[in-house]
């Protein structure tokens, strides 16, 4: 699709699928796999060392490896942007090589600078995809500030001028925490949000907050969140926030009771979520009740 013209439609579910669900099927070293991405586990779940349908491990494989041809498009006088990350690209546009060089953290940071090289200055176009769950991005060339407005563009900014060998665009992808809902067909998820950070589709792991993990219940809109790097994940970014935990202790054998139970202010840890299944073994789960 995104080789007929840039749209984010697609760019974004591109994006979504390769974070949240290619990337769940291996683990952070590379060398277990999941076939399957379950949304709740009691603990069960594991990544195996090899698979008996055997054309997966590969697959997943090769799929990473070639991660460098989704992320650009070249028309002849045009260069789309289509995925974020630390990267060097050699492309040939208005009949002039460019290097494009991205310097960036994404997807745990939302800062991007996309360096220029070529050999002599030559017009055209640089379409950058602003992710729909980006809200306020900012975009500047050289220190000058370009208006980002792309709803007649299908969710890409074009800027098209005489690039010149250095030109650097620097992009602020601001990444705000916030809340999926599902459709309420979906029974098993009313009553239940799931925390999106940028891409990222996060998770809660007993590793971090004990187990009984649906004894949790966090705010439909979050408020106050704290981020932090997770050492024992090469740095992947954690998301903390005030929740409530129900009290278990006094059901004891009880299976019904009429009154009210406690509940305790805790403070609940998610992780990105293809990154579960890489620390202790436990608990996981991702749509967490909510309360408005």
């Amino acid at each position: 699709m995104l080789g007929r013209r840039p749209d984010r439609r697609y760019a974004d579910i591109l994006e979504q699928a390769l974070y949240n669900g290619a990337l769940s099927g291996l683990s952070a070293d590379g060398s277990r796999f999941f076939y399957e991405n379950p949304l709740e586990s009691n603990g069960d779940h594991h990544r195996w060392t090899w698979h008996r349908c055997p054309c997966c491990p590969p697959n997943i494989a090769r799929l990473v490896a070639s991660i460098g041809t989704y992320m650009y498009s070249v028309a002849d006088n045009s260069i789309a942007v289509h995925l974020y990350g630390e990267s060097v690209a050699h492309l040939e546009v208005a009949g002039t090589p460019v290097t494009v060089t991205q310097n960036t953290d994404y997807p745990w940071d939302g800062a991007v600078r996309i360096k220029m090289a070529l050999s002599r200055p030559t017009r055209w176009t640089l379409s950058l995809r602003i992710p729909a769950w980006c809200e306020a991005p900012e975009v500047s060339v050289g220190g000058e500030v370009i208006a980002v407005d792309v709803a007649d563009s299908l969710g890409y900014l074009n800027i098209e001028r005489e690039w010149h060998d250095g030109d650097t665009v620097a992009l602020a992808l601001p990444m705000a925490v916030t809340t999926l809902r599902a459709n309420p067909k979906v029974r098993q998820n009313i009553g239940r949000v799931a925390l999106l950070r940028g891409p990222l589709i996060y998770c809660l792991e007993q590793a971090d907050n004990g187990g009984e993990l649906n004894a949790i219940v966090i705010d439909r809109s979050p408020g106050r969140t704290d981020t932090a790097p997770i050492r024992e994940l090469h740095g992947a970014v954690s998301v903390s926030m005030p929740a409530l935990r129900d009290d278990i202790t006094g059901w004891n054998d009880r299976l019904y009771r009429a009154d009210m139970p406690e509940m305790q202010d805790i403070t609940a840890r998610f992780v990105p979520y293809h990154l579960w299944d890489n620390r202790d073994p436990g608990e996981m789960l991702v749509w967490v009740r909510a309360r408005s």
